[in-house]
């Protein structure tokens, strides 16, 4: 055979191969996507099995945000992605945003797969703090090197923490008459028994800026907090008098300022909040509330935008952090975040121009704060969350749950789940939990005690040993706790009643309206008891929970099988 021929031949063997390889891949494509490997537009292949893997190229950007700028992160994020950007290999730029407490945040950077990239919490010091927990968990890896987990950051709004009180309240304080601080709040709070106020737990940055403050005061100073300073005798003992008059504590801004726009002077006389929640409550044409500076000195929410350093963070992801981190700081955009209440991170723009929402036309005054403190390290602010456990009010809580035949199954695993959960987030020994069941009849009931380590074993024994059976006897188990706080009275902790049930009273002796007659006089005579209750699922008689929660000031909330866990870890925040 000639050279030519052979040539020829050996071409077409080729080409044939070439020609099967590729109707091979084709079959291939076409049996993935039958069963759903490739996924057009997605920034994942998803595999038949359960299996994700992270499209190398994707330029989606998952960002999470804290609870309370839903009204400010969710309006720039559509305006971002209604540009259309895409990356220099055409991949389109896109930011998708998953609501996140503060802490959760932490928690989950902190693992190996975050179900994020990005992350925009309520202040800055969680950053720190996520650095130096990375830090602690990887320096044995890194050698003497201290790896960070937070590979970008820039802030893009900004909000001072204050005193957000209904304008009597500021005349009676003495706003007229000269500047208003954490002492006059206390002294207030102090001498009137019906004088309610209240600022989040320290997992969320209005608690822990509060908090902060509170110690700085005590020390003294303004700048250069030091852990001395957080534990000398003189300091703890001031901020505990402060604490010892808050009504009890919450989960977040957002929550907390709905009630006040819902519930007006009835829920609270004074909050601490950022800024911009006054200016929005006020332009929103609620009841108008008046921002107190504390004279002290006020700390900010800064509001960052961070980026983690992760090996899942693809190229075109950073890239989409970047032109969205440049959107959020370009003028246009600076000037709306100032139209949304916060003052914005670039100086340039003025905030007291006429017109300005930060004036006193909205309850903010855009002179104020004349003296803001410096931001600790995060050593310090770990001693501060710790000493919180010392200062802060102390609490007595009863757990009222329903185990009526109606929570069989499913239901009575995740409420097992749930008060596990609630049990844990209390970190407190001087916190003190009591427990009752009820069914037909109310049965099991552990008296409040420390959550030392012995009396938190007993309550987790008796929420393993929960079993669902009979009727509902809502209204019994709501008293059995309430009598029993009024027995033993303590005006210096808060008193609670946390009541759940998936169903309706049918088993009571007690009547609703005595009930609410009772609860409605001890509060104003006796012991106040606040009652938090959830409705379980859409047969709970949610009508009559809200009619026990209003009259002691609480609140009712609705969940389910999902979110039954989560309601129960938001409301430990509370105590």
């Amino acid at each position: 055979m000639s050279n030519s021929k052979q040539s020829t031949q050996t071409g077409r063997i080729l080409i044939i191969a070439l020609l099967g390889l590729a109707a091979l891949c084709a079959l291939c494509m076409l049996f993935f996507a039958m069963f759903g490997i490739f996924r057009d537009g997605g920034s994942t292949q998803t595999i038949d099995v359960g299996e994700t893997v992270a499209d190398p190229r994707s330029a989606v950007l998952t960002l999470a945000y804290s609870p309370e700028k839903a009204g400010l992160i969710t309006p720039m994020v559509e305006e971002f992605n209604a540009q259309k950007l895409r990356t220099p290999d055409r991949e389109a730029m896109e930011v998708r945003l998953v609501e996140m407490a503060p802490d959760l945040m932490v928690q989950e950077a902190l693992g190996d797969s975050p179900g994020f990239q990005a992350l925009s919490p309520d202040a800055s010091l969680w950053l720190d703090q996520m650095d130096q927990r990375w830090a602690e968990l990887h320096r044995q890896d890194a050698g003497d090197v201290a790896p960070r987990r937070i590979a970008d950051s820039a802030r893009y709004a900004v909000s001072p923490i204050v005193i957000a009180v209904w304008p009597e309240i500021a005349d009676q304080l003495g706003a007229n008459a000269g500047p208003i601080g954490w002492s006059e709040l206390q002294q207030r709070a102090a001498s009137d028994r019906n004088f309610r106020w209240s600022h989040a737990s320290t997992s969320y940055a209005s608690g822990m800026l509060a908090t902060l403050a509170e110690f700085y005061a005590g020390a003294g100073k303004t700048r250069g907090l030091t852990e001395d300073d957080v534990l000398a005798q003189e300091t703890l003992d001031y901020v505990r008098d402060i604490e010892r008059t808050v009504s009890f504590y919450g989960e977040n801004e957002a929550t907390a300022m709905r009630r006040m726009a819902e519930e007006g002077r009835s829920f609270l006389d004074a909050l601490i909040v950022q800024e911009a929640l006054v200016v929005q409550h006020n332009r929103a044409g609620n009841d108008p509330l008046v921002a107190i500076y504390p004279h002290e000195g006020a700390l900010w929410e800064d509001h960052p935008l961070a980026l983690l350093d992760d090996p899942g963070v693809t190229d075109n992801q950073r890239r989409t952090f970047l032109a969205f981190s440049e959107f959020l700081r370009a003028p246009e955009q600076q000037k709306q975040i100032l139209d949304l209440g916060y003052r914005p991170a670039d100086l340039s723009i003025p905030i007291d121009f006429a017109g300005s929402p930060i004036s006193p036309a909205y309850g903010a005054n855009p002179a104020e704060p004349q003296t803001t403190l410096q931001m600790p390290g995060p050593s310090v602010i770990q001693v501060v969350q710790n000493a919180w456990q010392y200062t802060k009010r102390p609490s007595n809580i009863y757990l009222v749950v329903d185990t009526s035949g109606s929570m069989e199954g499913e239901k009575i695993e995740n409420m097992r789940s749930a008060l596990h959960a609630f049990v844990g987030g209390i970190q407190g020994v001087q916190d003190r939990v009591g427990f009752i069941e009820f069914a037909g009849s109310v049965y099991n009931i552990i008296p409040p005690e420390s959550l030392d380590d012995a009396h938190r074993s007993a309550l987790t024994n008796a929420i393993d040993a929960l079993y669902a059976g009979g009727d509902t006897a809502l209204l019994d188990g709501v008293r059995a706790a309430y009598v029993r706080l009024q027995r033993q009275p303590d005006p210096e902790s808060i008193n609670a009643i946390v009541v759940m049930t998936d169903g309706r009273e049918n088993a009571s002796s007690t009547d609703l309206g005595e009930l609410v007659g009772d609860i409605r006089s001890g509060n104003e005579s006796g012991v106040p008891v606040v009652i938090f209750a959830i409705a379980y699922g859409d047969d709970a008689d949610y009508d009559m929970l809200n009619v026990l929660a209003q009259s002691s000031g609480g609140q009712v909330r609705q969940g389910d099988t999902d979110s039954i866990r989560e309601l129960y870890r938001l409301l430990s925040q509370y105590f």
